[in-house]
């Protein structure tokens, strides 16, 4: 058994204040009346339970009234919160319309003292209760038509009785295992989803409704509810058709929590059953008939008192005021922080009235230019520590991109060794070079040279397209959010303002590579020269030889003489090597015969076989001489190409984007369709001014509260 008595369910000073139940019903009305998601988790009972579990018994017995949709298959098919408030009776005369509804009424336990109201019919009373369950039929119906399916929106209802304790209680659709008729597919989901929704807020108090003639262990109820509450710390539960059990059984053992422990304890009730509720059996009744039932069952007699419906009100009465107490100053602390990011909201969305529009989009212009060069200049504001942005980015293409990209074009990846030997045979043309040719050296480094118009054309690319980059992140503010035709237009001109400053960028892009290539200045002071370049070759084919000492008068000896048999000019050894120059090479693999008979030479003559020692020291001069210059053409593109983009494309949209603006959209007639503000502006304008008002009388309500 649970650890309170009956007499800890009055009113201890300060904490069951009845007035917090109504303040927590005063602000749920707040939100749900402006139609607007509740943004503050306010403290309620939300009832879970399977289909059969007698969740609409417990509710109907609460409130002592006949008022609920019932039959097979889902009939709470929409969330219904229902405020119970507690209402003295009046002793005064009723009003004549008062009169005629009671006059009219097909509810026999009608009276003056009982109403009910919707908050969607707002000050429309329903003495009625059949008429109650009429209309959350026909407000369900409306929502989600005639079918089996289900909808989150809930259905607000409000009863004023001298015979209710102040409680919120959100009632719940049964959970479901088997879709059966028309309900859909996934009835059992979608039932599932919402009740998570609901129970997994913090501030929720879980009913989960049982029925005690089945296993504990197999309650659909429960097992929800220890999904989101695990400890059993915010859930109480009721044990309903305790007087089906079998013959010798009872749940005192769930009751003194040796099953399945909860913290807020059980409380075993006793409803109608289905014949009961045919036979129209009065609540009244069914009360009277669950208090003798408890009071004669030899298992609870002894407690009695702590169970029955009246019991499990007074404690819902309770359990409900002290969480709301202990929740109020977190309550009050959202309301707070709501209430200022709705405002600051509402605030950037602007005011709906617009002043002179020819002011607003030359504001708007002059804001724009401003961002645009500040962002560029790396001045702006807003810096971020995560990433590079803006000027940051453009710096990078050229220093990181462009200059990688440009030192990584190797110009002998695509001219061999073999194909330098066949320039420098043709660049000399009927005569064998005396010496190392120029018209070759020029021929291939203005090939190579050439090469550096892509990655320098793909350089101004990516500079445009961080240009582009910037654009869009300016054009994402909040301001062209709210006007997004002239977010579109300002895209537009922009974005032809690029293309056409990329015209003169991209020329002079090529200009600076032609003019690299027209004119080859071997007078550079950087260009390592011929004679500079033979030197080094000579070096490294014959390297000096060590001065050999004499290591009795430490003189240097004298040269030794060259060994017999050694080549000589013009000797047999030159001789032998004519025969693996560049046409020796051809003839090496024809017949000595076939040479001898002078054939023509073929259609194709081609380099073939291995290089000379001639041959391959001119290649390496060659070689070395290309290598300098590209060096040089490298630095200066990667200095110069930079600049022309600076110049032609990104200082000059800095210069003259204010002009092209004005030029393209401060036209009269144009202005006024230029500030037609979107359609989410104006939803979301609507939706934060609600909820500013909801929030605003909220905080003034909590404030009340001391």
């Amino acid at each position: 058994m649970t650890a309170d008595t009956p007499g800890s369910l009055s009113t201890p000073g300060g904490i069951s204040d009845p007035g917090l139940i109504k303040l927590v019903n005063r602000l749920q009305d707040v939100f749900t009346t402006v139609g607007v998601n509740n943004p503050i988790d306010l403290p309620q009972i939300v009832v879970v339970g399977s289909q059969s579990s007698g969740k609409s018994s417990v509710l109907e017995n609460i409130v002592g009234r006949d008022f609920l949709p019932r039959g097979s298959g889902i009939v709470t098919r929409r969330p219904l919160v229902l405020q119970l408030i507690n209402r003295p009776a009046q002793s005064h005369a009723n009003g004549v319309g008062v009169e005629k509804q009671l006059a009219d009424s097909t509810d026999k336990a009608a009276n003056a003292e009982e109403w009910g109201e919707f908050l969607h019919i707002p000050g429309q009373k329903f003495f009625d209760f059949n008429k109650i369950r009429d209309e959350i039929n026909r407000e369900t119906e409306a929502k989600v038509g005639r079918n089996a399916g289900i909808s989150p929106a809930p259905i607000n209802l409000r009863i004023y009785s001298p015979n209710v304790l102040n409680l919120t209680l959100v009632d719940l659709p049964g959970l479901t295992r088997v879709p059966v008729g028309d309900q859909p597919r996934d009835i059992e989901r979608q039932i599932r989803d919402m009740i998570l929704k609901y129970i997994q807020k913090s501030n929720a108090i879980i009913l989960a409704v049982t029925a005690a003639n089945v296993d504990l262990a197999n309650s659909d109820g429960l097992k929800l509810a220890r999904e989101v509450d695990p400890e059993g710390q915010r859930t109480i539960g009721v044990l309903t058709k305790v007087d089906l059990m079998d013959e010798g059984t009872d749940v005192v053992d769930i009751l003194a929590g040796r099953i399945i422990p909860l913290r807020l304890g059980y409380v075993p009730v006793v409803n109608r059953g289905q014949r009961d509720i045919d036979n129209k059996k009065p609540i009244n009744a069914a009360l009277e008939a669950e208090k003798n039932f408890f009071e004669s069952h030899k298992a609870y007699r002894n407690k009695s008192s702590y169970c029955g419906t009246p019991y499990l009100a007074r404690k819902l009465n309770l359990i409900l005021m002290m969480h709301i107490k202990q929740t109020l100053p977190d309550i009050k602390a959202r309301i707070s922080s709501s209430l200022q990011k709705y405002t600051q909201e509402l605030e950037s969305l602007g005011p709906s009235m617009l002043g002179n529009s020819a002011n607003i989009v030359l504001n708007i212009i002059t804001e724009f230019t401003n961002e645009w060069r500040t962002v560029l200049d790396g001045n702006n504001t807003e810096l971020s520590s995560t990433e590079l942005s803006g000027g940051a980015r453009i710096s990078f293409v050229f220093h990181e991109l462009y200059s990688n990209g440009v030192k990584a074009v190797d110009p002998f990846d695509q001219v061999k060794d073999v194909d330098i030997r066949t320039i420098l045979y043709n660049s000399s043309g009927a005569s064998p070079a005396l010496f190392v040719g120029t018209t070759a050296f020029e021929l291939i480094v203005k090939q190579q040279i050439k090469r550096l118009e892509e990655p320098s054309l793909k350089c101004a690319s990516l500079v445009y397209d961080e240009l582009v980059r910037i654009l869009s992140q300016l054009l994402s503010k909040q301001l062209y959010r709210r006007y997004p035709q002239l977010k579109e237009k300002i895209h537009a001109v922009v974005i032809a303002f690029f293309k056409k400053a990329m015209e003169p960028t991209n020329k002079l892009v090529r200009d600076l590579v032609a003019m690299e290539a027209c004119y080859i200045n071997t007078a550079h002071p950087d260009f390592l020269n011929g004679h500079r370049a033979m030197a080094i070759v000579n070096e490294r084919h014959n390297p000096p030889r060590p001065v050999q000492v004499d290591p009795k008068t430490g003189k240097p000896l004298a040269a030794t003489p060259a060994r017999a048999g050694s080549p000589t000019p013009g000797g047999s050894a030159d001789s032998e090597q004519s025969n693996t120059g560049f046409f020796g090479s051809f003839f090496a693999a024809k017949n000595k015969k076939k040479a001898a008979a002078m054939e023509p030479p073929p259609p194709t003559l081609k380099a073939s076989g291995t290089l000379s020692e001639r041959e391959g020291i001119e290649v390496e001069v060659i070689k070395l001489l290309i290598s300098s210059y590209f060096n040089i053409v490298k630095r200066t593109m990667i200095d110069m190409v930079p600049k022309a983009i600076m110049l032609n494309l990104v200082t000059y949209t800095k210069d003259e984007m204010q002009k092209e603006l004005l030029e393209n959209m401060y036209r009269q007639s144009e202005l006024d369709d230029l500030l037609k503000e979107s359609d989410y502006t104006i939803r979301r304008r609507k939706e934060c001014q609600q909820m500013v008002e909801s929030l605003t009388r909220a905080s003034e309500i909590v404030s009340q509260v001391q």
